[in-house]
């Protein structure tokens, strides 16, 4: 049964357990940003259900360096490679997106291309930082292998999100941010933890057929044995090509450009079968409205065009429509007043890294 949690207390105890395991309290406090951002906007995939297992656990095994060091490998006044050196994926990608958008409004526009990163969060929250500079704001990065390419049954390509934020004269930017496969492992891990079953059509196996069990699912996918669909679904019936050409696109932008890795060199497992860095790619976007006609008139345009779209003949049955970011933001209208909702995995994993990290002045409300 999920229990519910108030933002300061979960924000201060999360700030707290990332400086526990070293990460320097600057640093910890844009990773705690970043990751309770996700559970604000209801996407809990990737907020505290990931905080131990993706992060907490990784630093404990030595595949992620709890001090982030910043790298600038080549520059221009457009663009910057930069090399993360394994750090705080979050830390590294804030740096990143704010050198995109400092060049982009000296220029018009700005790109900075990362190497050798860790996972870094919801990818919207960089291109949310653009928006709300007055910027259109796109990123992408690669991951370690899921996604089978169009006629094949092995794990190839990342969940490789392309994600695109801009302002509009609304009270929230559009944001788009979801993955090039129909589902991502972060979605499948909170199945399991809840029990559930991977909807059918979303993971294929090494003969061919549709896995539905959460757990299986998982272990399939670490052994090589699953793979993920792409957007539109295993073969070429219903255009399962085009999310693997987008998720190709992604895999590009995040290797090539900045000479790192990609594919199955970010498997994470050694040749012995040992845990080992990921060493993960990035690229961040800025273009700055004001080079073209103008924020105001963007954003009026922008907004224009939300406004009609929701607007239209709704299907049977349909209460309303929506454009993208705007569920988001009406769930975290409601968040902000109920607190989070907090799952019983969830719940015993933080009181492992309160035990854990010796933060013992902290008793959470579930445990009353």
């Amino acid at each position: 049964m999920s229990s519910f949690v108030e933002w300061d207390f979960l924000t201060e105890f999360v700030e707290k357990a990332f400086m526990a395991y070293g990460i320097p309290e600057a640093d910890a406090k844009i990773c705690t940003d970043v990751l309770l951002q996700s559970d604000k906007k209801g996407i809990e995939s990737h907020g505290v259900n990931r905080f131990k297992p993706i992060y907490i656990d990784r630093i404990k095994d030595g595949i992620q360096n709890p001090i982030t060091e910043f790298e600038i490998v080549r520059e221009t006044p457009t663009t910057a490679v930069v090399d993360g050196h394994d750090g705080m994926g979050q830390v590294i990608a804030h740096r990143s997106m704010q050198m995109a958008i400092d060049k982009a409004k000296q220029y018009g526009m700005g790109m900075v291309a990362v190497r050798n990163s860790t996972h870094f969060g919801i990818a919207g929250y960089y291109t949310d930082m653009a928006a709300n500079a007055g910027c259109i704001g796109m990123t992408g990065t690669n991951a370690r292998p899921s996604i089978a390419p169009t006629f094949s049954v092995q794990n190839k390509l990342g969940t490789n999100p392309l994600t695109v934020s801009f302002p509009t004269d609304e009270e929230f930017p559009f944001s788009l941010d979801c993955a090039t496969s129909i589902i991502q492992r972060g979605k499948i891990e909170l199945y399991e933890r809840e029990g559930k079953d991977t909807p059918a059509g979303t993971v294929i196996g090494h003969d061919g057929s549709a896995l539905t069990d959460s757990p299986t699912i998982l272990k399939a996918l670490q052994s090589g044995e699953a793979a993920l669909a792409p957007l539109g679904g295993i073969g070429e019936n219903l255009s399962g090509y085009k999310g693997y050409g987008y998720a190709t696109i992604v895999e590009v932008l995040s290797s090539a450009l900045q000479q790192g890795n990609f594919l199955s060199l970010l498997s994470g497992i050694g040749e012995h079968g040992e845990k080992i860095k990921f060493h993960l790619g990035h690229f961040f976007i800025a273009i700055d409205t004001e080079a073209f006609m103008g924020l105001d008139s963007f954003k009026k345009t922008a907004g224009d065009i939300m406004r009609e779209l929701r607007a239209a003949e709704k299907a049977p049955g349909a209460e309303r429509i929506y454009t993208a970011g705007e569920k988001e933001y009406l769930i975290w209208q409601e968040r902000k007043k109920t607190g989070l909702p907090v799952s019983e995995p969830v719940q015993k994993e933080l009181i492992a890294i309160r035990d854990d990290a010796g933060l013992t002045d902290y008793r959470f409300p579930f445990e009353q």
